[in-house]
């Protein structure tokens, strides 16, 4: 199979999981760029960062107009989450990579534990700032410590800390995975890293396309049935990223 079907194949499944479950985009896209493109994990990480900025950005208005947004709560979260993100990107940059992908696995496997034992939720007007910026800057230093956009733990921290509804931690969590991206992206201006254009542009177009279907298919279904598939596949990349750290 030729590289650019892979790209767009990749592409098209990562931009179903970012439109109907709000994450997981950033943490399958960077799998998927090293093990099936065969970039380095440098590169894959930028070009990851790019492809999920564009994707959310694309999906996040058809979201907001199906009134699944949370501006205020989003908002907050996303901007106490860029400072932190920086930081934690600057220490990671002092961690040996097999501790860095256990730490991954570790965050990715008890958040979908917590998707999958959740908290009784509330009504969203009920979410105080202080929960929503304290709750934002603990996932933009996780975030920026392990590279990936972040709406794998946003959504789980949307519903279990912050009491939105799951449709609404979809919707928000785009927010969320804009900023924390953009914020990324610009610590990594100048990083010199090959994106390889001809493989993350149809990358990242098929993604979008993906996006549009993973939101008709989350109108379909049960918010609990897109808990539960979420929660399935953190604990599939969880059991993937720890077998990379030990082989």
């Amino acid at each position: 199979m030729s590289a650019l079907v892979l790209a767009l194949t990749a592409g098209a499944v990562i931009g179903l999981a970012l439109g109907a479950l709000g994450g997981g985009g950033g943490v399958l896209a960077a799998p998927a760029l090293i093990h099936l493109l065969g970039f380095t994990p440098a590169a894959a990480a930028t070009a990851g960062l790019v492809i999920v900025t564009v994707t959310t950005v694309s999906a996040l208005p058809a979201h907001a107009r199906d009134g699944h947004v949370v501006w205020r709560t989003g908002a907050l979260f996303a901007a106490a989450g860029v400072v932190p993100a920086f930081l934690a990107g600057a220490a990671a940059a002092r961690l040996p990579d097999p501790v860095l992908t256990t730490a991954f696995a570790l965050v990715a496997a008890v958040a979908a534990l917590r998707m999958l034992r959740p908290r009784g939720t509330r009504p969203a007007s009920g979410v105080r700032a202080g929960r929503a910026a304290g709750a934002g800057a603990g996932l933009g230093a996780v975030t920026g410590l392990l590279g990936v956009g972040g709406g794998f733990l946003a959504v789980p921290t949307l519903v279990g800390a912050l009491g939105l509804r799951m449709r609404q931690a979809v919707g928000t969590s785009l927010l969320v995975v804009t900023v924390n991206s953009l914020a990324a992206l610009a610590a990594r201006a100048g990083s010199g890293a090959d994106l390889r254009w001809e493989l993350t542009g149809p990358f990242a177009a098929a993604a979008v396309l993906g996006a549009w279907d993973g939101r008709r298919l989350a109108a379909r279904i049960s918010g609990d049935a897109l808990r539960k598939t979420f929660a399935l596949v953190l604990l599939a990349v969880a059991a993937l990223m720890l077998a990379d750290a030990f082989r």
